[in-house]
C-alpha cells in the first residue's frame, strides 16, 4: 500500500518558517514606515543598514563583529530554551530576565569575589536561575499564584539585589563591575582558538558550540524521554496527568528550576567570555530574557529552530547600530529592532491562520467530493 504524500505546506516546520518569515517581512515593513515618517530622504538606506548588518564592515573588521554578534547569540539562545521548555509544561516563564539576571550576579560575583575557575562561576549562575525559577514554580504548586506574577515580581527584586551584591566587587572609577581579565584570568572561558579568524576577538569562546549542545539536549529531553512526555502530558492537561499518577506538582517546580538554571547558564556564558561587565547602577531588566521569549515563539517553540532564530534576532539587533544617527536620533536603532523582535512573537498567530486556511480548503475539497459522488450516485 502506496503511502499518501503530504504537501510542503502542511509541514509543521514549514509552517512555522514560513510564519517566522511572515513576521521578519512585517517587522521590517513597520521598521521601514517609522524611518519614512521621521525623515524620508534616509529611510531606505536606513533600512539596508539594518539588513546588512556586520557585512557592512570591510575586510577583518567584518568578521569581529561576526564573532561578536556569536557570542551574543548565545545568552539569548539559552533565555529562548528557558521559556519554551518552560511553555511545554504550560508555564510562561516571564521570569527569565530575573533568572538571567541572578545567574549573571552569582558568576560574577564567584569570578571577582571568590576567584573561582569559570567552569564553577557557571555552575553558580545556573544554580542561582535554576533556585529563583524552583521558587516560581513553588509559589504556583504551593499558593496558586500566578508564575507570570510572581516572575515579574522576581524580576525586579533580583536586580536590584544583583546591583547592591555586584557593588562590593565594582571598579572604582566606573559604575562597572572590575573586568574578569584584569581581576581573575581564570574565570574566563577557554577559547576556541580562531583570534585570528575574527580578528583578534578572544570572546569568541566555547560557549557558541556549548550553547548549540544544550539546544540538542533539551531537544532530546522533550521528545525522546519519559521525563519529556510526563512534562508536554501535565502541561496539556494538569488533571489528566494527575489522574494517570503523574507527579504533576513535581514536574511543575522541577520544570522551572530547569528553566531559570538554562538561563542562569547563558548570563554566565556571555559575562564569563569578558565582552562585557555588569552596570550597578542599572535601573531596568535586561532586555535580553524578554527577547529570549520572542525568540522562541519566532523558532516555533523548537529547540532546534531557536538556534536560527537567536541568530537572526542578534544579527538584527547588531544591524541597528549601523543607522545614521546624524540623521535619526540615537534611540531609532533600538525601536527598528524592537519592531522586528516583538513582531516575531506573532508567529504562533499566522501559523494558527496558515492551518485555518488548509482546513477550509479541505473542507471544500472533501464536500466538492461528496456531492461529486451524490451526483453518480444519482445517474446510476
Amino acid at each position: 500500500m502506496k503511502k499518501e504524500k503530504t504537501s510542503l505546506i502542511r509541514s509543521d516546520g514549514f509552517q512555522t518558517l514560513l510564519a517566522s518569515l511572515v513576521c521578519i517581512l512585517g517587522g521590517l515593513i513597520v521598521g521601514y514606515v517609522v524611518l519614512l515618517l521621521i525623515e524620508p530622504s534616509g529611510a531606505l538606506e536606513a533600512i539596508i543598514a539594518v539588513m546588512k548588518s556586520f557585512f557592512r564592515y570591510p575586510g577583518k573588521l567584518m568578521y569581529k563583529y561576526f564573532g561578536q554578534t556569536l557570542v551574543r547569540t548565545v545568552p539569548l539562545l539559552l533565555c529562548a530554551l528557558s521559556v519554551l521548555f518552560a511553555y511545554k509544561v504550560g508555564m510562561f516563564n516571564i521570569g527569565v530576565a530575573g533568572q538571567y539576571v541572578a545567574g549573571a550576579c552569582a558568576c560574577l560575583y564567584g569570578a571577582l569575589a571568590w576567584n573561582l575557575p569559570w567552569y564553577v562561576c557557571l555552575v553558580l549562575g545556573m544554580i542561582a536561575g535554576g533556585i529563583l525559577g524552583a521558587i516560581s514554580g513553588l509559589l504556583k504548586t504551593s499558593c496558586n499564584v500566578n508564575i507570570v506574577i510572581s516572575g515579574i515580581m522576581l524580576n525586579w527584586i533580583t536586580l536590584y539585589l544583583t546591583n547592591l551584591v555586584l557593588g562590593t566587587v565594582k571598579s572604582p572609577s566606573s559604575p562597572y563591575t572590575k573586568a574578569i581579565m584584569g581581576t581573575n584570568p581564570s574565570a574566563l572561558i577557554p577559547s576556541m582558538g580562531l583570534e585570528k579568524l575574527f580578528n583578534n576577538e578572544k570572546s569568541v569562546t566555547i560557549a557558541i558550540p556549548f550553547a548549540i549542545i544544550m539546544a540538542i539536549v533539551v531537544w532530546v529531553v522533550l521528545n525522546k524521554t519519559k521525563f519529556g512526555y510526563e512534562l508536554k502530558a501535565t502541561g496539556n492537561n494538569y488533571n489528566a496527568a494527575k489522574y494517570a499518577g503523574m507527579k504533576e506538582n513535581q514536574n511543575i517546580i522541577l520544570t522551572m528550576l530547569i528553566a531559570g538554571a538554562l538561563a542562569g547558564m547563558g548570563a554566565g556564558l556571555l559575562y564569563l567570555t569578558g565582552i562585557e561587565d555588569w552596570e550597578t547602577t542599572i535601573s531596568s531588566v535586561p532586555g535580553m530574557g524578554f527577547n529570549g521569549i520572542a525568540v522562541a515563539f519566532l523558532g516555533g517553540l523548537s529547540p532546534i529552530g531557536s538556534i536560527l532564530s537567536a541568530f537572526f534576532i542578534q544579527y538584527i539587533t547588531t544591524g541597528g547600530g549601523n543607522v545614521d544617527l546624524q540623521v535619526y536620533c540615537s534611540q531609532i536603532s533600538s525601536l527598528i529592532s524592537s519592531l522586528i523582535i516583538y513582531l516575531c512573537a506573532f508567529v504562533a498567530f499566522f501559523k494558527f491562520f496558515i492551518q485555518a486556511r488548509i482546513r477550509k480548503s479541505d473542507e471544500k475539497k472533501a464536500a466538492a467530493a461528496k456531492a461529486a459522488e451524490a451526483k453518480e450516485g444519482g445517474e446510476g
